[in-house]
């Protein structure tokens, strides 16, 4: 049995009196420490599949198992990061990355340990006590990655994360987690729009359907490790991206003709 177990998963939504069938007929299996992205046209299911995978959806049928344990509500096992920050305004970095540790009963030395820790992985040791409001939209992702790395969930959960940050901040955060993945080899799904950034990080890319999401192609990204990120620049990179963009491009154009 893999390590992260889909099974014919199917999530329906009413609208305007209407059933939309969001994700149909979907099956997915993980191996614990593997890299794997999703991309999709825009409504195809993509983040409504992570969040029943974070328990915070129900599916309407199948199931979904970890390590051989059904999923049915958000646990410890499960990080999930978003686009937004969602960092608390009126804490420090430190505080916030104490936060969910302090939450589970952690002893406050042993806090201060695991979180001095997770401020060096991603390079914001020096900033343990400013607040949100002093950082930039990098930095608060960092310390958004700092707080869910530390309560040590077995699966990271990653809605297009560096959605929101500008090109350049963008690709020193997929360095970043490059970087920290390497370290930790934490199992991750991770959702994007952005092809490139799904090749760097991934060992397999996912391309959705459109609506109903169901997969249409796995590629496995067969690059060295670790990578760099002059990886982009290589022909074989290219080709990755080019493939996955011929894959996409025909359920882009059905996803626009729907909403026409």
């Amino acid at each position: 049995m893999a390590f992260l177990d889909v099974k014919g998963v199917r999530k329906t939504f009413r609208r305007d009196e209407k059933t939309v069938v969001a994700i149909e007929s979907f099956d997915l299996q993980v191996e614990e420490g593997e890299f794997v992205s999703i991309v999709g046209p825009s409504g195809c299911g993509k983040s409504t599949f992570l969040h029943i995978f974070g328990g915070f959806e129900t599916c309407d049928s199948g199931e979904m198992l970890l390590d051989g344990r059904r999923v049915s509500k958000p646990g410890p096992d499960r990080g999930m990061l978003f686009q937004e920050f969602a960092l608390f305004p009126w804490k420090s970095v430190a505080g916030n990355i104490g936060w969910a540790l302090d939450a589970q009963g952690m002893p406050k030395d042993k806090i201060a340990e695991v979180t001095e820790r997770y401020l060096k992985l991603v390079g914001l040791g020096g900033f343990r006590d400013h607040y949100p409001g002093e950082l930039s939209g990098g930095m608060k992702q960092r310390v958004a990655l700092a707080r869910m790395l530390a309560f040590e969930p077995r699966v990271l959960l990653m809605d297009e994360p560096f959605g929101a940050l500008d090109a350049q901040t963008r690709e020193l955060m997929q360095e970043e987690l490059n970087s920290i993945w390497q370290q930790t080899r934490r199992t991750v799904l991770f959702v994007t729009h952005d092809i490139e950034e799904a090749v760097y990080l991934s060992d397999r890319v996912i391309v959705f359907t459109a609506r109903p999401g169901r997969i249409k192609e796995q590629m496995k990204i067969d690059l060295p490790r670790p990578r760099g990120i002059e990886i982009k620049k290589s022909a074989e990179f290219m080709d990755y991206r080019n493939r996955i963009w011929d894959l996409l491009r025909e359920e882009v154009l059905k996803a626009r003709e729907e909403f026409r």
